[in-house]
């Protein structure tokens, strides 16, 4: 038996993040619910530690998720998390509020530690990690004693020396808290675990649990052409072999430019027998007259399920088959697919008809419990081109969920100027999704007037216009539009005046439009030898335009990631941006092309 570190889920989007961390370290993590796991399960020999996840309630609500007091008794070392945090310092006598520090922080903060705390061996007195909270631990419980602080939080972090148990109100596990990882392998230190998990283990183990759950069933697997599902065709073929194992790829004309012909190229290039589904009829036409961002992902969703029941049909495919997805954890967790998170945004592998399916064992998903990182680790473990497994992440719905539509139109509207900490911005009257506090936030973004190039500094004046106004989620800055270009001006900063809102739904006409612009930046990203800089390049398209120009406007959303549960802002030259901008603008449809200069959180990768 291995030894383990016990995460229990208070309902956090990072819970399994956390975990996915401590697997880093060859620890195996295990994640249960606070309500239901037994004590005799915590308090066994092989658990070396505990930690408490974050979570987007507070947690002196009525209802909200508690702790057996009992495990701080056990003399096991405990880390709670942001609401861990809170609640193991409540439960042991401390005292939480709302809102106890000068403002919510969402976002990077700088802590300082005291240097006496082992969770910090290793770590600069002054240091960045990722905030995320509202709530505050304003008094600590006996025993506990402060040893790291932010400008906004003065119990930033705390521990009890006595019994090994600590408390941080950031996220260590995030990829932008600077030393995250060094505090959690501080703790696993602190832990003690035999380091025995390994991806090869996982491959052998999952092989072995698969094998069993398919029995002599044969498998077909919907096929995206991204490396989740390409890493998880390969896995079953190695498992069952290649005649047991087939694979549906849907083309719902929402894809990118060349997109189905790239696809089908790669994955017969693995030697993997792959049928085209050519179905943008109906997809299109299931979403006619849809403007909500989660009506749209709930409608591919089953569209999907309904394209794939008439293929079953026609080719007599029954009970002797069984379904697969290429669903990783940020798609589950962000789905609300934990017990108790929030859901961000519906996965079109999560809609109530395939979570059916799920529960009922007729649908299986071999890299469920893995994250981007590892779903490109066991690639290239079981020996898939580079160029598949470093392939950048493409949302399963498409374009569709890159096409922001509208019920509403607003002609000329002019926009507000607002001013916070020197920075003028203005508030445009369209939404889109967030994540703040654990929770989904659908806000409006904002427009930074600033001439500066500096991408870093953008995203921190990002982070703190966000932090302070409850209105936005997002913040952007015009990198050019039609009017700058009409002027012969080389920036926009302060120039948009009025923005016109069209009401539109997802036409042919416009996924056309934002293939055109999609390919052009990755064309430009390739020529330019910047395709492995960034993690993920999304291109949006709004149907915004500004001052009398065009029709819609582009988002340009270059981010830098590891395993999109966390990711900044990508880190291009500010140059080949604008470039990019311009050549975009080519389409006279298009009226501004923007950058956004959000974080994740507070802003999700995606825009819907």
């Amino acid at each position: 038996m291995h030894d383990k570190i016990i995460i229990l889920d208070c309902g956090g989007q990072y819970a399994h993040l956390i975990a996915s961390r401590i697997r880093r370290q060859q620890v195996l993590a295990e994640i249960h619910q606070p309500d239901e796991i037994d004590m005799s399960v915590i308090s066994a020999a092989s658990v070396k530690g505990i930690i408490l996840s974050g979570g987007p309630q507070s947690v002196y609500e009525a209802g909200s998720i508690t702790v057996d007091p009992a495990i701080f008794s056990l003399g096991k070392p405990i880390l709670g998390i942001c609401y861990g945090h809170q609640l193991l310092n409540q439960t042991l006598g401390g005292k939480v509020v709302a809102g106890a520090g000068k403002k919510k922080e969402f976002g990077r903060a700088e802590l300082t530690h005291d240097n006496a705390c082992p969770l910090f061996k290793d770590i600069e007195t002054k240091s960045v990690f990722w905030m995320s909270h509202g709530d505050e631990v304003t008094a600590l419980a006996p025993g506990f004693r402060v040893c790291g602080t932010t400008d906004v939080c003065g119990n930033a972090a705390v521990w009890d020396p006595a019994r090994n148990i600590f408390g941080v109100q950031f996220h260590p596990e995030v990829t932008h808290s600077e030393f995250g990882h060094i505090l959690l392998k501080n703790f696993v230190d602190i832990c003690e675990p035999s380091s025995d998990w390994t991806m090869d283990q996982f491959l052998a183990e999952k092989s072995a649990e698969l094998t069993a759950q398919i029995g002599d069933k044969n498998v077909f697997l919907f096929v995206s052409g991204g490396v989740d599902s390409t890493v998880c065709f390969a896995f079953l073929t190695k498992i069952l072999g290649a005649d047991r194992v087939r694979g549906l790829f849907v083309d719902t004309g929402m894809m990118r430019q060349g997109e189905v012909e790239y696809v089908e190229t790669s994955i017969r290039g693995i030697g993997a027998d792959l049928t085209v589904l050519r179905a943008a009829k109906t997809f299109l036409g299931n979403l006619a007259g849809q403007y909500e961002p989660e009506a749209k992902r709930k409608i591919i969703g089953n569209t999907f399920l309904e394209v794939q029941r008439k293929f079953f049909a026609e080719n007599q495919l029954g009970d002797e088959w069984i379904l697969a997805q290429g669903t990783i954890y940020p798609d589950t967790i962000e789905s609300g697919g934990t017990k108790n998170s929030s859901t961000i945004k519906t996965h079109h592998n999560r809609v109530p008809e395939i979570q059916k399916l799920i529960d009922e064992g007729q649908v299986i998903e071999p890299v469920a419990d893995l994250y981007k990182d590892e779903v490109r680790a066991l690639g290239a473990l079981l020996g898939l081109p580079k160029e598949l497994v470093w392939r950048h992440p493409f949302p399963g719905p498409g374009l569709g969920v890159r096409i922001l539509c509208s019920d509403v139109a607003k002609t000329n509207h002019v926009l507000e100027t607002k001013n916070y900490d020197g920075m003028d911005y203005q508030v445009l009257p369209i939404k889109s999704v967030g994540v703040q506090g654990d929770f989904r936030t659908y806000r409006h973004p904002a427009v930074l007037r600033t001439d500066s190039h500096d991408l870093s500094q953008a995203e921190k004046i990002s982070t703190a216009i966000i932090n302070h106004d409850a209105e936005i989620n997002r913040c952007l800055i015009c990198l050019a539009s039609q009017k700058s270009l009409a002027n012969n001006t080389k920036f926009m900063a302060g120039s948009l005046d009025t923005a016109t809102l069209t009401k539109t739904d997802l036409t042919v006409d416009r996924v056309a439009t934002l293939q055109r612009a999609d390919a052009i930046v990755t064309k430009m990203l390739l020529a330019a030898d910047h395709y492995k800089t960034v993690w993920q390049f999304p291109v949006v398209m709004t149907p915004i335009a500004f001052d009398g120009f065009g029709s819609e406007s582009v988002i340009l959303r270059p981010i830098d990631s590891i395993d999109a549960m966390s990711a900044s802002v990508g880190n291009l030259p500010f140059e080949l941006l604008q470039s990019m901008a311009k050549a975009i603008l080519t389409d006279q449809k298009i009226s501004a092309v923007l950058l956004d200069t959000t974080s994740k959180p507070p802003g999700t990768i995606e825009w819907e």
